[in-house]
């Protein structure tokens, strides 16, 4: 190991200072309570809130990860939006599971949780599609996500290609892009403490009721 990472790592001691969670306080329904968590995050200037690790599964069961960004809340589910002809979107077309992480560095919280996913129904990805900028609407259609190509220059050509067949025009979604809605079958709430004896509390589904564990560290 270089000399310069291993003072790094020896600085890298920065301890955390948060009071200890009362698991008696959290809500009844994880969903209420990452409601709160959020906008908490949100109203504490935390960068970037609604971006999270999403965890899928590629065809020789191995983990595939990238942030992407948490788009819509509802009762069921938590959705986001990407090309189905991606590498994401064929993982979950084949593997219909995954996990998503939310790290608010600012408040040293995380948000784990997993469970199954589907695309959502035509009507809620055209109308989230309709709020893109026209920009975004366009590289929808022109970037063939996660497909080898031989320069930016073919990407640019498609673009240019698209701006002049959608002029003066409303761009329609494209057929290969949409939601998907992730329905938690598990979460949990992790808050950094001192000496590393961190809160984590878990949600899981029992017999239909959601009940809240407290774990170790």
């Amino acid at each position: 190991m270089e000399d310069g990472l291993k003072d790094f790592i020896r600085q890298d001691r920065r301890d955390f200072v948060n009071v200890p969670l009362d698991i008696e306080e959290f809500n009844d329904v994880p969903m209420i309570q990452f409601r709160s968590w959020l906008e908490t995050a949100i109203n504490n200037g935390v960068r970037e809130p609604y971006a999270m690790c999403l965890s899928t599964l590629d065809r020789e069961g191995y983990p595939s990860s990238r942030i992407v960004f948490l788009r819509e809340l509802s009762d069921e589910g938590l959705i986001f939006y990407t090309n189905y002809s991606s590498r994401k979107g064929k993982e979950l077309s084949a593997h219909p599971k995954a996990a998503m992480n939310f790290h608010w560095e600012a408040q040293d919280r995380q948000v784990h949780l997993k469970g199954e996913v589907e695309k959502v129904s035509k009507g809620i990805s055209d109308a989230y599609f309709a709020s893109r900028p026209r920009e975004s609407q366009i590289g929808a259609w022109a970037s063939h996500q996660s497909d080898e190509m031989v320069n930016r220059a073919e990407l640019m050509d498609r673009v240019a290609q698209y701006e002049k067949e959608f002029e003066g025009k409303n761009v329609p979604r494209p057929a290969h892009w949409g939601g998907f809605i992730l329905r938690a079958m598990e979460w949990e709430f992790w808050q950094g403490s001192p000496s590393r004896l961190h809160d984590r509390i878990l949600y899981k589904r029992e017999e239909g009721d959601w009940k809240r564990i407290r774990l170790n560290p």
